[in-house]
C-alpha cells in the first residue's frame, strides 16, 4: 500500500521526480531507487566459468574463472578491452557457445545441463539477442526478419507487433526493404527490432550501437533503458562507450579473461 501511494503521489505530478510513462514503468524505478529486487534468486548466474581453446599451437585461455550474477531487471555493462574475452562471455550466456567447464543459469535452468536442441528451445523463451553482425536472413526483407521470431512461437499478431517495432527503431519507410540494399546501421536496426519484439525476459547485446551514427545509436540505448523500465528487461551490454556503461547499474571489466572489477 505504501508503494502504491507513492505511484499514485508521482504519477499526479505532487512530487518533484518526472513522471515515467505508466505505472508498471515508475514501480521498477522505484524499486532502482531503494535498492531493492523483485526476485531474490538472480536472472542470470555465472559459476566459475572458464574457456580455452586448444590448437597446433598450445592452449589459450580466453576466460579464466568468470564468476558473477545478475537480478532481474537490472542493466549490466561488459567492459574491456578488444581481445579480452568480452563476446565469448556474452555468448556463453546466451548458450550460443559452450564453456570448458563452469555453470550458467538463466531463470535457474542449468543451460548446459541441456541438450542443444533444449537450450536453443530455452533460450527462444528468454532471450533476445543482438550481434555485432547483425545475423539478418538476406533473402527475407527487413520485416519478415523482424517477424521470424514471432512466427516461430505461433503469434498470430507477428506482422502487426514487427511493423511497430520497426516503426520505433526509426524503419517505417523500410519495412520491404532487403538487408542488401541496406546501410550497415539499418541492418543493425533491424536486428535490434528483432530481439525486441518478443519482449524478452533478458536482453543481450553485443556493441548495439557500433555501426549507428550517434544520434541513432542514442535512440535505440534509449530504447532498450525503457524496455528495462516499462517492462522490466534485464539489460546485458558489451560495449566499448563508457558514456553507455556508466548508466547501467553494474560494470564487469574484463581485462584478460578475468573480472577485473
Amino acid at each position: 500500500m505504501v508503494l502504491g501511494a507513492l505511484c499514485a503521489r508521482l504519477a499526479s505530478g505532487n512530487t518533484p521526480p518526472a513522471t515515467p510513462r505508466s505505472a508498471k514503468a515508475l514501480k521498477w524505478r522505484l524499486f532502482k531507487f531503494f535498492g531493492l529486487s523483485l526476485m531474490s534468486d538472480p536472472i542470470i548466474s555465472v559459476e566459475h566459468v572458464f574457456k580455452s581453446v586448444t590448437d597446433s599451437t598450445g592452449t589459450l585461455d580466453i576466460l579464466r574463472d568468470i564468476d558473477f550474477s545478475v537480478p532481474k531487471g537490472e542493466t549490466v555493462a561488459i567492459v574491456g578491452a578488444s581481445g579480452s574475452g568480452k563476446s565469448t562471455l556474452l555468448s556463453i550466456v546466451a548458450g550460443l557457445d559452450v564453456p570448458t567447464r563452469g555453470t550458467v543459469r538463466l531463470a535457474g535452468q542449468d543451460l548446459f545441463a541441456l541438450s542443444e536442441d533444449d537450450r536453443a528451445a530455452w533460450r527462444a523463451q528468454k532471450l533476445g539477442f543482438v550481434f555485432q553482425s547483425f545475423q539478418l536472413l538476406g533473402n527475407l526483407t527487413a520485416l519478415e526478419n523482424a517477424m521470424l521470431p514471432l512466427e516461430l512461437a505461433g503469434r498470430r499478431d507477428a506482422r502487426a507487433q514487427a511493423t511497430e517495432m520497426l516503426k520505433r527503431v526509426g524503419l517505417a519507410e523500410r519495412l520491404n526493404h532487403y538487408p542488401k540494399v541496406m546501410s550497415g546501421g539499418e541492418q543493425q536496426r533491424v536486428a535490434l527490432a528483432r530481439a525486441f519484439v518478443v519482449e524478452p525476459a533478458v536482453l543481450l547485446a553485443d556493441e548495439p550501437t557500433g555501426s549507428l551514427d550517434f544520434a541513432t545509436g542514442e535512440r535505440i540505448i534509449e530504447l532498450m533503458f525503457e524496455l528495462n523500465a516499462e517492462r522490466g528487461t534485464t539489460l546485458v551490454l558489451v560495449t566499448h562507450d563508457r558514456g553507455i556503461a556508466a548508466q547501467c547499474h553494474q560494470n564487469i571489466v574484463i581485462e584478460a579473461g578475468r573480472i577485473a572489477s
